[in-house]
């Protein structure tokens, strides 16, 4: 029972939070929050193993494409799609209702996000990454464990590490990172403690290490120790980003006064769409095909642009056929 009443929020829908969300499913919480801002692709199948052939020539947003699986595989328990780029203004909404959140990104701006938000209101989190045949994983819980800013301070320099883009992704290095993150879930959410571990592992290497991360923890860490939270606090971030492994940027929507998204008419764009545009659209997208790149247009005026990972570029088209 304890686990059918408990809520997880699950960051990032890719070879992860797929796996991740596949595993909590089967073992019966209750209530799952698939939170992800981008759409099914052909090459995501070799690792994201909730999604076909068929949701990726839809172009179906990836949380709702979890849902619909999951779905089939528990029909016990809720699945609720998010189909949003979680930022500081809109993870309040998003995730305050759950017990604990778990990491499926591919970027150090939102996990530094996550851990602001886990750190200053108390909610457990499980940091996941996975790279080539690498792998590496924590549980982290205010004052019981290290905080990620207590094992890395500052994001990483642009081009300093790889991505998956240059390195790729093992399919076997996402089972196991995402076993060890699904089990601390599991373990927390039937009223254990974490256990106080960080878990490297290269799958290729047969390398499996999980050293004590307690000796980690940092007494000036700027999060857990001094308690300052600028990712939480928009302190931090940037409103475009090249997507990882994609040659794509994403663009999130300026905001409104009220600090509320625009939504976007997609009825209204379509009238005003010059006639070269090409235009496909389903009930939770509209893609625009011109000059050779794809415009994929979010309801709430976000928008994944494929064919470049020129941000310039990228910023031109937005502008030009959907609008400051």
């Amino acid at each position: 029972m304890r686990l059918y009443g408990s809520r997880v929020a699950i960051v990032g829908c890719g070879a992860l939070g797929t796996a991740s969300a596949d595993m909590l499913a089967r073992a019966g919480v209750g209530f799952l929050r698939i939170i992800d801002r981008d759409f099914v692709e052909e090459s995501n199948l070799q690792r994201q193993t909730l999604f076909t052939e068929a949701d990726a020539e839809q172009r179906l947003p990836k949380a709702e494409a979890a849902r619909r699986t999951l779905a089939r595989v528990n029909s016990e328990i809720e699945v609720e799609a998010c189909c949003a780029d979680l930022d500081y203004r809109n993870i309040a909404s998003l995730v305050q209702d759950c017990h604990l959140l778990l990491d499926g990104t591919d970027n150090f701006e939102t996990r530094f996000l996550l851990n602001d938000w886990s750190v200053s209101r108390g909610v457990p989190w499980i940091y996941g990454a996975a790279l080539g045949s690498y792998g590496v994983a924590a549980a982290i819980e205010a004052d019981a464990t290290p905080c990620l800013r207590c094992l890395m301070e500052e994001l990483p320099a642009a081009g300093s590490v790889e991505t998956c883009e240059t390195a790729g992704i093992l399919g076997p290095t996402v089972q196991a990172v995402a076993a060890f993150q699904s089990s601390q879930a599991l373990r927390r959410l039937a009223g254990h403690a974490f256990v106080t571990v960080l878990l490297r592992v290269d799958v290729w290497e047969g390398y499996w290490r999980s050293g004590d991360s307690t000796a980690l923890k940092n007494p000036d860490c700027p999060c857990c120790a001094r308690r300052r939270f600028p990712y939480l606090e928009g302190e931090a971030g940037d409103r475009t980003a090249r997507l990882c492994g994609r040659n794509a940027v994403h663009i999130r929507p300026s905001r409104s006064s009220s600090g509320e998204p625009s939504e976007v008419d997609f009825d209204l764009l379509l009238q005003r769409l010059p006639a070269e545009v090409e235009v496909k659209r389903n009930p939770y997208l509209m893609r625009l095909q011109v000059d050779g790149q794809e415009i994929h247009l979010f309801p709430d005026g976000r928008a994944i642009i494929t064919g470049t990972d020129d941000i310039a570029r990228a910023r031109s088209l937005y502008a030009r056929y959907v609008g400051s």
